[in-house]
């Protein structure tokens, strides 16, 4: 008697990242949008040590548009804006252990978008070492 099998295929592992983020100058901070949640709002409250309400307000915004709740940004000589908590001279965040959901997860996938607009920058301008500073 000859009968089927069902077989859950086994998941393959993830491949490796093709980036390193201590070589990056903070591209994902400078995102217009980083959003954050009220578990986000909380954590970082704790951090600074000051109510909800007062982190809701000094450190983020209302995205009318997109209805959502972000965080502020500040000034940066390179992108022209970027994340409140980033160090510009060092390019680290500052808030690290505190940080919002959306950074704890970035990027989601073997690539990141700063690596992905070196190698298309770099094979476009025929240099492999090509760094785009702005």
């Amino acid at each position: 008697m000859s009968s089927t099998r069902r077989v859950i295929p086994i998941k393959k592992a993830e491949p490796a990242r093709y980036y390193d983020c201590s070589k990056c100058p903070a591209y994902c901070c400078s995102y217009d949008l980083l959003e954050v949640d009220r578990p986000d709002i909380a954590r970082l409250a704790r951090h600074f040590g000051i109510s909800y309400d007062e982190a809701e307000q000094r450190l983020t915004k209302y995205d009318r548009d997109e209805k959502v709740r972000s965080l502020r940004h500040q000034k940066d000589e390179h992108f022209g804006s970027v994340c409140r908590f980033l160090d510009t001279k060092t390019r680290r965040c500052t808030v690290y252990e505190a940080r919002p959901g959306i950074c704890r997860g970035y990027p989601d996938s073997t690539r990141c978008g700063y690596y992905e607009f070196l190698e298309f920058e770099r094979e476009h301008q025929g240099d492999p070492d090509f760094i785009a500073v702005a």
